[in-house]
């Protein structure tokens, strides 16, 4: 039956529409912030890159860290709550199998995260003139990356004993991958060896990816970087499910 897989993916939906104000608007707010200072004020001190201006070259990656960061939030928060509050018993002994619970999850953070990067990007349209290069394309990286910082959120929600443990790894892991994967420029500026080392840079792929969907310029094969995002979605899920 498939009814016990639609209640769990309700609740977690639920869960964080009824709470716009925390899940939804401020990552809006700060990339709105970000378009004002970058775009309006330092932006126009800057080059363009790549034939772009600088804040429509930023844009993408802009969206993309409100996506990463809440497809993470969304799942990691959700399971410590269930385990701090003695409640993930229950979800355990249900009749949902591991992988349908699993799947709830990422469903819910995908959701979450498309819905600020879609208002995100709707917001960035009112605001500057952006290009859509292929749209597909920014559907795919929207869609995987939402997913894989969903898995990754699982894991870390079940492993996390206290609030903290939740923001070492934003702090101090996805937060500096973020901003060393290619947001604020591009690897091709770097010396040769940094732009090596940024290969290792998950983000990047993502980053890159989704903008090359949008302005049609990428440092990084777009088919290398669904490939890559494709492979870490594939093995944090599949991790997920056995743990």
């Amino acid at each position: 039956m498939i009814r016990d897989f639609v209640t769990l993916l309700r609740r977690e939906l639920r869960r964080f529409l009824i709470l716009p104000n925390q899940t939804i608007v401020p990552p809006i707010l700060t990339a709105v912030l970000y378009i004002m200072i970058f775009g309006f004020s330092l932006g126009t001190r800057i080059s363009t890159i790549q034939g772009h201006p600088y804040i429509i070259y930023i844009l993408p990656g802009l969206i993309m860290m409100g996506v990463i960061n809440s497809g993470y939030s969304n799942s990691t928060t959700s399971l410590f709550i269930a385990r701090y509050e003695n409640f993930i018993q229950d979800l355990l002994v249900s009749p949902l199998s591991y992988l349908k619970m699993v799947s709830a999850y990422i469903l819910s953070s995908m959701a979450r995260g498309l819905i600020v990067g879609t208002l995100t990007l709707a917001v960035s349209y009112l605001l500057l003139d952006v290009p859509m290069h292929a749209p597909v394309i920014m559907a795919i990286f929207l869609v995987l990356t939402a997913a894989t910082f969903g898995a990754f959120g699982i894991l870390v929600g079940l492993w996390a004993e206290r609030w903290d443990h939740m923001a070492i790894f934003l702090n101090y892991l996805i937060t500096p991958l973020i901003f060393l994967g290619g947001v604020f420029y591009s690897i091709r500026t770097l010396p040769d060896t940094w732009q090596t080392v940024s290969l290792f840079n998950p983000i990047l792929y993502m980053v890159d990816g989704f903008r090359y969907g949008m302005l049609g310029t990428a440092d990084v094969s777009p088919l290398v970087s669904i490939l890559v995002t494709l492979t870490l979605f594939v093995g944090l899920t599949t991790v997920a499910t056995y743990l």
